[in-house]
């Protein structure tokens, strides 16, 4: 047998022993590395990569970008620079450094991003569920608020979201209803890693003493924050309450200030409503005058009415 046939035969063989025993073919560790790519973005500090070099398993590893923003490889003297590069970048300046250095005459480099950890996005406050995440291929704001699981009752009526402008922080307030009810493209921001979304809580007004449902009660609109709207939320007034109400609110120096309310003529529409503020306390007292009153006078109906049906026993 010529030693082209021996050849071959021995190739025909190999194949048929993998095709009989079901083992799969091995793919090459450059294989491996591609089908683990995520989407092309340019790298930062943290970022874990990894990098094949043809015929060099020594120099084919996984490796993450320092804090100076260099990746450092077995044999080479220097880190090569790699933030804010691409990964094809990043390529060409290892295959260039392993020329320069002479270690290899014509390397084959191959990059691949594994894990990105350079662009933290976090979503916090009124959200189901506040999380940071990697901005991983386009990201919108929607996108963040939708891995937040959306957002709770108690959310206010915007968004707020800081941005990195060089030193400084750049803030956007987006109104909840423009994003969400209105799904207005223009305030859908892209997010490519850096940013914080925070979703404040929505204000609230206390309601306290002779009402149905006393409680905090959110507050996202200003015309929303009437008294007879708060007493209509706190289920309305119970029996014998005082024609008087108050309201407690805080002033610019922190001062509690007490503001007196003619309930029972607002209610009866004889004086306007009066708008609350955030944070106020509303009071409705009891009547206390009255319901003692209506107390006497329920025993003296029922001792009556006791009487007349016969009831009433008298004895020595």
């Amino acid at each position: 047998m010529t030693p082209f046939a021996l050849v071959v035969g021995l190739i025909c063989t190999g194949v048929a022993f993998s095709q009989s025993t079901g083992l799969p073919n091995r793919p090459s560790l450059m294989e491996d590395i591609g089908r683990t790519n995520l989407p092309t973005q340019r790298l930062g500090a943290d970022d874990l990569v990894a990098v094949s070099v043809y015929d060099a398993p020594e120099l084919t590893r996984t490796v993450r970008v320092d804090a100076d923003g260099t990746v450092h490889l077995p044999l080479l003297r220097k880190g090569v620079p790699a933030e804010g590069t691409m990964p094809a970048d990043l390529e060409r300046a290892i295959a260039e450094a392993l020329k320069t250095e002479q270690i290899l005459v014509d390397p084959i480099v191959k990059v691949t991003v594994v894990e990105y950890h350079s662009r933290p996005i976090s979503v916090m406050g009124a959200v189901r569920k506040p999380l940071t995440f990697q901005a991983v291929g386009a990201v919108t704001l929607l996108d963040a608020l939708a891995r937040a699981e959306g957002l709770t009752q108690d959310a206010g009526t915007e968004i707020v979201v800081s941005q990195a402008d060089g030193v400084k922080r750049l803030l956007t307030r987006i109104p909840v209803k423009q994003l969400i009810d209105a799904a207005d493209p223009a305030v859908n921001l892209k997010l490519t890693g850096g940013e914080e979304v925070r979703v404040p809580e929505a204000g609230k007004i206390f309601v306290m003493g002779n009402v149905t449902k006393p409680g905090a009660f959110v507050v996202r609109e200003s015309a929303d924050s009437s008294v007879m709207r708060m007493v209509a939320l706190a289920g309305g007034m119970l029996p014998y309450a005082a024609k008087q109400a108050y309201v407690y609110r805080k002033d610019e120096t922190g001062a509690k200030t007490e503001i007196v309310v003619e309930l029972e003529k607002i209610m009866e529409r004889k004086s306007p409503d009066i708008a609350l503020h955030i944070d106020d306390i509303l009071y409705v007292p009891d009547n206390k005058s009255r319901r003692n009153t209506m107390t006497v006078i329920d025993r003296i109906t029922t001792f009556g009415a006791s009487t007349a049906s016969g009831v009433l026993v008298w004895r020595r």
